[in-house]
This record gives C-alpha cells, sequence and structure tokens, in this order.
C-alpha cells in the first residue's frame, strides 16, 4: 500500500529592509482627501488615529537599490539553506506580487521578465527543468502560491517547490493619500516538498467575490493630487474592512473543518497584517462561530513594526516565529496553525497546517 504524501513547509527565510519609516516622518506630509483639499486637522492628529486603528508605529522600505527580486532573493536564499535541499532539485519557483520590480522614483511596475526568473537567475539556478512564473493573486498571494506547489505535489509534477511573497509597495503609494502609511515592503519564502514525516497541509480554502463590487474596493488608481496623472494603488477602506469580518471568518471556519481537527488543537493563527483592530475582530468573529473565547497569545503580530507588506505579511511573521524571534511566540512539532488572508480580487484564503 502506498502511503500518502505529507506536503510540508520544510525550509522558511525572510528578508526585512533596514530603511525604517516611523510615523513621525509623515508630519510634513501633505494630505488630502479624495476631492484633492487639505484636512482640516493637523497631521499629528491623522497620524495618531491611523495609529490607533492599524496597530502600525513604523514600517520598512527597501533602499533605493533594492527590488521585489531583489528581497525576494535574499529571502529564497535562506530558506533554501534552512531546508538542507540542492536548489538544483527544485522543480518551481512560484513568486506571489502585485506590481512586480518598481524601480525608486518611478511608478512603472515592472513584471517583464517575471520576477521567478529574475530570482531564479539571481539565485543561479542552472536546471532549466525548474520552472518560475508568478501569480496575482492579491495579498493572499502567497497562501495560493503555497496551494497551487501542494497541487503540484500530490499530483506527482513536482516534488520539491519555492513559494515566496515579495513586495515593494512604498514605490506604489500616493503620498497625498493617508493610506499610504499602512504599505511596506518585504519579502518571505517557504520551501514546500513531499516528505515522509508527519504533519503538513491538512486542508486549504480559496474564494473570490465579484459579483457586489468587490473587484474596485482594492485597485490602482489616480492620485489625490490634482495635475498628477500617475497611478497609484488605492483603498476602500471601509468596505474592505466590512467585507473582511463579513467573508474572512466563514472561510477559516470551512478551512479548519476540512482539516478534521478541533479549534481547540488551533496553536495559532497566522493572518495577513493589514490592519491591526480588523485581524483581531476577524479572529474573534471566527472563535464566536464555534461559540468559544479568543486564546491568550493566538495571533502572533509584526504589523506594529513592519507595516503591511501585502504577501510578505504571512510568510514573514511565520518565519520569525519559527525562529523564536517574536516574544511570547513559539511552535513545537505537531501543533496545528492556520494562515488566513484576504486582499485585491476580491480573494480570500486558508491553509490549515500542522507542524
Amino acid at each position: 500500500m502506498i502511503e500518502p504524501l505529507n506536503i510540508k513547509i520544510t525550509g522558511t527565510g525572510s528578508y526585512i529592509p533596514s530603511q525604517i519609516q516611523k510615523n513621525s516622518d509623515f508630519l510634513n506630509h501633505t494630505f488630502l482627501t479624495n476631492d484633492g483639499l487639505p484636512f482640516d486637522v493637523e497631521n499629528a492628529e491623522i497620524i495618531e488615529k491611523f495609529s490607533s486603528i492599524t496597530g502600525i508605529k513604523e514600517r520598512r522600505y527597501a533602499t533605493q537599490d533594492q527590488n521585489s527580486s531583489d528581497l525576494a532573493a535574499h529571502a529564497a536564499a535562506k530558506a533554501i539553506t534552512d531546508s538542507k535541499i540542492d536548489q538544483e532539485t527544485l522543480d518551481y519557483i512560484i513568486v506571489a506580487h502585485n506590481f512586480g520590480d518598481t524601480r525608486f522614483g518611478s511608478k512603472q511596475s515592472n513584471s517583464l521578465p517575471s520576477v521567478a526568473s529574475k530570482v531564479k537567475a539571481a539565485l543561479g539556478i542552472k536546471n532549466p527543468k525548474c520552472v518560475a512564473y508568478d501569480i496575482l493573486f492579491g495579498c493572499p498571494g502567497w497562501i495560493e502560491g503555497v496551494i497551487q506547489a501542494k497541487a503540484f505535489i500530490k499530483s506527482g509534477m513536482a516534488k520539491k517547490c519555492l513559494v515566496i511573497g515579495t513586495e515593494t509597495l512604498s514605490r506604489v503609494v500616493d503620498a497625498n493619500d493617508r493610506d499610504s502609511m499602512i504599505f511596506a515592503d518585504g519579502a518571505g519564502a517557504t520551501i514546500i516538498q513531499d516528505s515522509d514525516k508527519s504533519g503538513g497541509i491538512m486542508a486549504h480554502e480559496s474564494v473570490t467575490y465579484t459579483d457586489n463590487n468587490e473587484v474596485d474596493m482594492l485597485f490602482f488608481g489616480d492620485s489625490y493630487e490634482t495635475n498628477n496623472s500617475d497611478q497609484f494603488i488605492k483603498m476602500q477602506g471601509r468596505k474592505v474592512y466590512e467585507f473582511a469580518l463579513s467573508r474572512v471568518p466563514d472561510a477559516m471556519k470551512a478551512c479548519l473543518d476540512q482539516s478534521g481537527t478541533s479549534i481547540q488543537n488551533l496553536k495559532k493563527i497566522f493572518i495577513h497584517q493589514a490592519n491591526e483592530k480588523m485581524d483581531e475582530a476577524i479572529v474573534k468573529r471566527f472563535y464566536r462561530l464555534y461559540k468559544e473565547k479568543v486564546p491568550v497569545d493566538v495571533l502572533p503580530m509584526n504589523i506594529e513594526t513592519h507595516g503591511n507588506s501585502s504577501v510578505a505579511t504571512i510568510p514573514t511573521l511565520f518565519d520569525q516565529v519559527l525562529k523564536g524571534q517574536k516574544d511570547g511566540h513559539e511552535l513545537a512539532k505537531g501543533d496545528v496553525v492556520l494562515f488566513a488572508s484576504v486582499g485585491a480580487g476580491m480573494n480570500i484564503n486558508a491553509i490549515t497546517y500542522q507542524i
């Protein structure tokens, strides 16, 4: 009898840029309303309210000579070393991002060639059968990449995959938009492979909502500054918040229920670091579906110091917890965790995973 494959994360790596942008660095920005008019309150008040809602006190930006593919390659090299595999045995390199490589000072994104191909070249991988490609799935992109890697491995098409989430959102934010303070840069990488060890991916869930104007909640749009023809990342913040609270807990529950494990066995939830208050509310509603209270320390977070780096938030946080870099949070063999994300599409996905 052939034993079923256990598909596991066997190596992790992250790259957090060294350049720190604090909330106080925005005191001299000119924030404008959607109509291009100045706010009638001081920036200090805008920033204080922003911090109280999002939990963000600082974020990381890539240096001028770095790009998304550079951050991704650094994180990937760490994950490969951590997994102790030969990088020439990788079957797929899957890179999730939103805007590709965007040079400092330019608002034009560059995905030609793919970021994944650039990463493969940077790593020096020679094997032509190591296939490199990008996916665009909004903030849930890294999770979706892991789901695709699982499908490749389960079908027999692959044995080892490198899945990366990388972003330089600091290059595509409108400096006149208050929401620009949310976004950050970073990269997280994971090696996914079949294993004869216990644990691994237990279940997954993915959904896309577009039938009630959800497709327009996060988009590339005009600056709030008049006579500025550039396009920037934009979002309808209140609608995103309400959508996430109404839809994400259900997807998380569907994923956990598919795994057959009990809510009491869930050790940690790694949720996309989008907004501290929103994430806490999502998790509270998720537990409410089981008529349970949220356990202490179930929700590790790094948004306070790292900001929202989109596809990179979950793999960077997971790497930090696995390597003992988050005080009060640790994982042991056999622990069950839940990955969950929501973002442009509007897409939602989740994975139940046993360490």
